[in-house]
């Protein structure tokens, strides 16, 4: 599933607060006949988006999937859609199950912003040092306690990939994992941003890591910039973007 996080407060159901969960959960309740709940694999924090969540749920309901997900779309608000839908082994799990996840930051580094795209990425008008940021991202990759960018928890994870790519104007920095301390991916890429200003030196940059004290690191990167890509389980990944969804 896809969603534009921008209006909500997260993924993840909260009292008097719209959330994705929380739509969901009530179109699902109208379309079924019965209260449903869901489970992401990914709970994306306010104002981020996603283009390959997925969830899981349980229902008595006798409709079939296609019927399901048709009647599901057309009450969703139009900033979320369900693309794919599909019968799961009952130890299927969306969160516990998945064995690795992948999120992507863009940033638009350019002097003026795109209008069309300020809902989806960070605009930075400033001159970056790229390959600066390329060194220091590269040595996130391996299992390290990733404290120092995290939001008030700590704990080890393991980074299979953190890469930074361009195209024109725009960086796309898209990390996999394990598994992510909340606000982790953010604090990164604030981070890196400093890197690219001259604010911090690659080598500082790894002293921070080392570190785990979140004092040290960057402000957070904007909440708009970050979207869920992808979510891996076994040797499969489930991913959608740019309208496409596969297998890889």
């Amino acid at each position: 599933m896809a969603y534009d996080g921008t209006a909500y407060a997260g993924f993840q159901i909260q009292p008097n607060a719209p959330t994705v969960q929380g739509e969901l959960e009530r179109v699902l309740a109208v379309i079924c006949g019965e209260p449903v709940r869901i489970t992401g694999a990914g709970r994306t924090d306010a104002g981020v988006h996603a283009s390959g969540q997925v969830i899981d749920l349980r229902t008595t309901s006798g409709l079939a999937a296609t019927e399901l997900e048709r009647g599901v779309n057309a009450l969703l608000p139009e900033d979320i859609a369900i693309s794919d839908l599909e019968p799961a082994e009952d130890a299927f799990h969306a969160r516990f199950s998945a064995t690795g996840r992948t999120y992507e930051y863009r940033i638009r580094n350019a002097p003026v912003r795109d209008p069309l795209w300020v809902r989806r990425e960070h605009w930075h008008p400033g001159e970056l040092a790229v390959p600066a940021m390329r060194a220091a991202a590269a040595q996130l990759v391996g299992r390290h306690d990733f404290a120092a960018f995290a939001a008030g928890e700590s704990g080890e994870r393991t980074v299979k990939r953190a890469e930074w790519t361009g195209e024109g104007n725009v960086l796309r920095f898209e990390i996999e994992s394990d598994a992510f301390l909340r606000g982790m991916v953010r604090g990164i890429v604030g981070t890196l941003l400093w890197v690219g200003r001259g604010k911090l030196t690659v080598a500082g940059f790894a002293e921070v890591l080392a570190a785990r004290d979140r004092g040290l690191a960057g402000p957070s990167a904007p909440a708009k910039g970050l979207c869920l890509v992808a979510v891996r389980y076994g040797d499969g990944e489930r991913r959608r973007q740019d309208g496409n969804e596969n297998w890889e």
